[in-house]
């Protein structure tokens, strides 16, 4: 994405609106395209309309995407944080600026810690420079230094990376010993005498721009630009990338639980955003009715299959029985498979009508799962079908493998699962090391179970001496380098595992939901491995948040 300075100040006053302002114009100045983002505002934007003039002096309102105001974030933080990323990305795409200046969340004189923490969260988000700007009028120099560390530590905590600080409200008389009291913050730092302005009011800004750019070294803030990010891969920040590269090369995903009201509110919303083209399953009229009785409006552009469409059934039989030749399928046993929606809509995927398949949401996982089985069927190079779970984790994404499919894998399978995890978290932008787990990391226990992983190590490594693997491995050995440098000291790949490769899928199951439900971690999938089309099942108590994550996640997938 676009390199983004996001400016954050814990009063939201104070400064911090003419610091926006020179940091925009000196951007501008140098003939960068720039657009700014005001991450949450209220109804009367007057910061957000002087930006834009500054940052587009012919066309204002295309230079400013507004995310969300305040009330919306007050009903659900997480979804908040994402309608951000998706106002961001809608203008970057259309745009296409050398940079994004974002400024933070407006609040009230005193310090309010959570309004603070949201900023650092969404600069995290956006894997942006954050720009602190705090006021020292009525801090001595101890407090602007306490006060300053305190934000450090907020962003830290939240993932974001702070770049530089700007002092505002420092009197003449007291700039040496502010410098002094943050010389050794290690960041950039600029001093700034007290400025206000009058936002709307030309000769105003203008004054106060004047002053910023009298303080603030322009070649400081143009370094923000080609410095590289420390950045943190949140779990927001994933959906979105996630969203954004399904849009960037749209597929067709059928749908075949075409009358579920989470379905077609999920449905919905990837139309409205243009991320992906769908096929519902059903009859028309009974599927616009209830798109009708629910508000959705975008469901129009949505093709709708009849499972009684005779221009399909006849070749759609013909074509499944031929690939059931060998278990002597007839057409009337053909025809009684294709009432059911998981073989009508994995016979569209079949046969090139669609580019993959999302179900589960009222159906089972072997009612998903039998007829891309039968029908589908498994790539050249995969001897089963396993399932794996993307596990966001609050500053980077694992796999989970296999969570869904193989109970008891031989070592073999084993091996087989491990190696589809790699492509799997390659094809999501994560970088495959492996850890085969175990209870024993490398030889400190015996036993068949740990044979067992010994044996699937040797074969990935055989078949793959290109991935990183460690096995046999305990958990805590893999997920920690602390613990890595005690149990597995020496090797490269314990302690920074992102591929977990369990023995069973008892163990997989459990601890994936065991992780998704005491830290909050965020699961999207279950991604069904080794077919040669994507064919993914949801969970039955899938929101409507999940189902729209593991549609993209099977556009992405089918892209490649």
């Amino acid at each position: 994405m676009t390199q983004t300075i996001y400016i954050a100040s814990p009063e939201g006053h104070h400064g911090r609106n003419a610091v926006a302002l020179g940091i925009v114009d000196m951007l501008a100045e140098s003939h960068r395209k720039v657009v700014v983002l005001r991450p949450v505002t209220k109804a009367d934007d007057v910061l957000g309309r002087s930006l834009g003039a500054l940052a587009c002096p012919r066309s204002p309102e295309t230079a400013v995407a507004h995310g969300v105001d305040v009330g919306s974030l007050r009903d659900d933080v997480p979804a908040a944080r994402s309608d951000i990323m998706s106002a961001i990305h809608r203008l970057v795409r259309s745009a296409e600026p050398d940079a994004v200046v974002a400024v933070g969340t407006d609040g009230p004189v005193e310090f309010l810690p959570d309004a603070f923490r949201l900023d650092c969260a969404v600069a995290a988000d956006l894997g942006a420079h954050v720009v602190l700007v705090i006021c020292t009028r009525h801090r001595s120099s101890e407090q602007l230094r306490s006060s300053v560390d305190s934000c450090l530590a907020t962003a830290s905590q939240e993932g974001a990376s702070v770049a530089a600080i700007v002092v505002t409200g420092c009197a003449e008389d007291r700039e040496t010993e502010t410098r002094a009291s943050l010389a050794d913050v290690g960041l950039s730092v600029s001093v700034v005498p007290p400025v206000s302005v009058e936002l709307g009011d030309a000769a105003s800004e203008a004054a106060a721009i004047r002053l910023i750019k009298g303080h603030v070294p322009s070649d400081a803030v143009m370094r923000l630009l080609s410095s590289p990010v420390s950045r943190v891969m949140t779990p927001v920040a994933f959906q979105q990338d996630l969203i954004h590269r399904a849009s960037l090369n749209r597929r067709r995903i059928v749908l075949p639980e075409g009358g579920e009201e989470r379905i077609l509110r999920a449905a919905d919303y990837l139309l409205a955003h243009d991320i992906v083209d769908i096929t519902l399953l059903g009859d028309r009229n009974d599927i616009m009715r209830h798109a009708h009785a629910l508000g959705l409006t975008h469901l129009g552009t949505a093709e709708i299959v009849g499972m009684d469409d005779r221009t399909l059934l006849p070749a759609m039989t013909d074509r499944l029985c031929k690939l059931r030749a060998r278990k002597g399928m007839t057409p009337e046993q053909g025809r009684a498979l294709l009432r059911q929606p998981s073989y009508f809509g994995t016979m569209l995927v079949e046969m090139g009508r669609a580019d993959g398949l999302v179900s589960g949401s009222v159906t089972s996982t072997a009612d998903t799962v039998r007829p891309a089985l039968q029908i589908i069927r498994t790539r050249s190079d995969a001897s089963i079908v396993s399932g794996a779970f993307i596990m966001c984790l609050p500053d980077h994404p694992v796999l989970f493998a296999d969570c869904a499919i193989m109970t008891n894998p031989d070592a073999g399978q084993l091996a087989d699962i491990a190696i589809q995890s790699a492509q799997t978290a390659r094809a999501f932008g994560i970088e495959p090391r492996i850890g085969m787990l175990s209870y024993s990391t490398l030889g400190s226990g015996s036993g068949p179970d740990v044979d067992l992983v010994t044996e699937a190590t040797r074969i990935v490594t055989l078949r793959r001496p290109d991935l990183p693997v460690v096995g046999p491995i305990q958990f805590d050995a893999a997920w920690s380098p602390t613990v890595a440098a005690t149990k597995a000291k020496g090797n490269d790949v314990a302690g920074h595992v992102t591929v977990f490769v369990f023995p069973s899928l008892s163990a997989g199951n459990i601890v994936y939901k065991a992780v998704q439900r005491s830290s909050g971690a965020l699961a999207i999938g279950p991604v069904l491995q080794g077919l040669n089309r994507p064919v993914n099942d949801l969970s039955r108590g899938a929101s409507v948040k999940d189902i729209i994550n593991t549609i993209a996640l099977t556009a992405v997938t089918a892209q490649h």
